[in-house]
């Protein structure tokens, strides 16, 4: 019997050609025929490997969840940027390949990165995801959240509503 390793970390910046290949792939798989091809195609390439490794030295707080020594996915935190709700944190966004869904590792990587801003002493926390985006509002919503705000995002000429969940 061969036993698997799993670690929540934060990323390293060795490791940003790796994060910005989970970006690329998780999002092209979340968002194919919800968000326009073109504003979708812009936002992967934007974020490159160079653009990773500035994130794991910036302000944000980057998670990653390593599975016997492959970056599976990851986690961006810090503090709400919705400043008309009382939440003070704020998980921006989590991320999985797609071969590594559905096996309960982002269930851990959440638990991980809200007991960090837990920890770092925020009250409350908000994350926000596409209406249209199915498989995340089911996931935010089994994992507990109360949907109460939403909002709009801009992709080129197509708005898409945004639905923010909190836990206290």
């Amino acid at each position: 019997m061969k036993t698997v390793s799993i670690e929540v970390r934060p990323g390293e910046p060795h490791e940003a050609a790796a994060i910005a290949e989970v970006h690329r792939v998780s999002w092209l798989q979340a968002y194919g025929g919800i968000i326009p091809h073109r504003p979708l195609i812009q936002m992967v390439n934007r974020r490159d490997e160079t653009w990773w490794r500035k994130a794991t030295r910036g302000p944000a707080t980057l998670l990653v969840v390593d599975v016997a020594g492959t970056i599976a996915g990851y986690a961006t935190l810090g503090l709400s940027r919705a400043r008309a709700l009382p939440q003070e944190g704020e998980i921006y966004e989590i991320y999985l390949r797609p071969e590594y869904q559905g096996i309960g590792l982002g269930r851990i990587l959440f638990r991980e990165a809200k007991s960090l801003l837990r920890s770092l002493g925020c009250r409350g926390l908000v994350v926000w995801c596409l209406e249209d985006s199915e498989h995340a509002y089911s996931f935010f919503q089994t994992a507990g959240g109360s949907d109460i705000a939403e909002g709009m995002e801009d992709f080129g000429d197509k708005y898409l509503k945004k639905v923010g969940f909190v836990w206290n």
